[in-house]
């Protein structure tokens, strides 16, 4: 009977394993080619973004107003001046003004349907936030160039959020849940979201990469990665991202559905929308579970390997097309 149980239990956690890891397409292994030239420039525009926010701007968050709102400027007039008319969702977080940003592109014959793709431009209080998020933030301020020419079946609305940060995560006070009840409110029907959180940091290093259990016994030891995190619910996004990732790019990725109050699975705007019954991933170069300087006064912008970044951005917009008109 014990014998019985044991096997079934060591089925029951085969297949559920399965589940959560199981993901299309094989991640690439090996060296990288050499950039194109247009991935060259990709990585340094992405470079000039990171420095401006993480270090002429710097420490950015309801503590230190001011560059906060020039955070928000920048984004503003970078949008701006790739033709876009920026929409601001204006609100106060203990009782200070804060606001979200967002650009949007119209879809065709699923117009109603809205993917959002989102990155926080605010830092930790004492972090100039390099990575995180002025990297996440980089990479939206980049799709929304490569995306202003493409048509799209569904609308894709590029969102700028802020207070994702302590105090302010997974409270009402969060610029994403802010952004998520509204579209609740609304009754929109947004078929995908994509957070973009800290994702510019990588390692050739063994041993570079730690997980939460029991993930450490499924991943590489080497953070030389990018990930798709989301929860159970949002298994086939996660699925479908990856799986559109890996056709567009040769650059080493890795996927897992999984509960989503497990350490590192909910840590991002994801979450707000989450709550709200909306499916959701994450993208993420793991943050704490690889980067040293990860909310430290040392997370600046020499950190942030902006060729790395740039592949991931060009396969990034593959999966934004893909989520848009499949």
């Amino acid at each position: 009977m014990w014998g019985i149980l044991a096997v079934a239990l060591l089925v029951f956690l085969a297949v559920a394993v399965w589940y959560m890891t199981a993901m299309p397409g094989r991640p690439h292994r090996g060296v990288l080619s050499d950039l194109s030239d247009e991935e060259r420039a990709l990585s340094a525009s992405l470079a000039g973004h990171v420095r401006v926010l993480a270090e002429e701007i710097g420490d950015r968050n309801v503590w230190r107003l001011s560059r906060l709102a020039l955070a928000g400027k920048y984004i503003q007039e970078s949008l701006t001046s790739l033709g876009y008319t920026p929409n601001r969702q204006r609100y106060e977080a203990m009782g200070i003004p804060v606001e979200n940003l967002e650009v949007e592109l119209p879809g065709t014959s699923k117009r109603e349907e809205i993917v959002i793709v989102g990155a926080h431009y605010d830092s930790v209080r004492g972090c100039p936030g390099a990575n995180d998020n002025a990297s996440g933030v980089a990479a939206l301020l980049e799709l929304a160039r490569v995306l202003q020419t493409q048509s799209f079946s569904r609308t894709v609305r590029l969102v700028a959020f802020v207070n994702e940060e302590p105090p302010f995560c997974f409270t009402s006070e969060m610029g994403s849940d802010r952004y998520a009840a509204r579209s609740q409110a609304r009754a929109e029907k947004i078929a995908a979201m994509v957070s973009l959180e800290t994702i510019g940091y990588y390692s050739a290093a063994k041993g570079s990469q730690r997980y939460p259990m029991p993930f450490d016994l499924l991943y590489p030891s080497t953070g030389d990665f990018i990930a798709f995190v989301g929860n159970l619910r949002s298994r086939g996004l996660v699925r479908r991202s990856v799986g559109a990732f890996r056709r567009a790019t040769r650059f080493p990725s890795e996927g897992v559905a999984a509960p989503g109050f497990l350490p590192g699975i909910y840590w991002s705007d994801q979450w707000s929308f989450w709550r709200r019954g909306y499916r959701a991933v994450m993208v993420t170069d793991t943050a704490p579970f690889r980067y040293p300087a990860y909310h430290t006064e040392e997370d600046t912008p020499e950190k942030v390997d902006y060729d790395r970044l740039a592949r991931v951005v060009g396969g990034l917009e593959q999966v934004v097309l893909h989520l848009a008109n499949d």
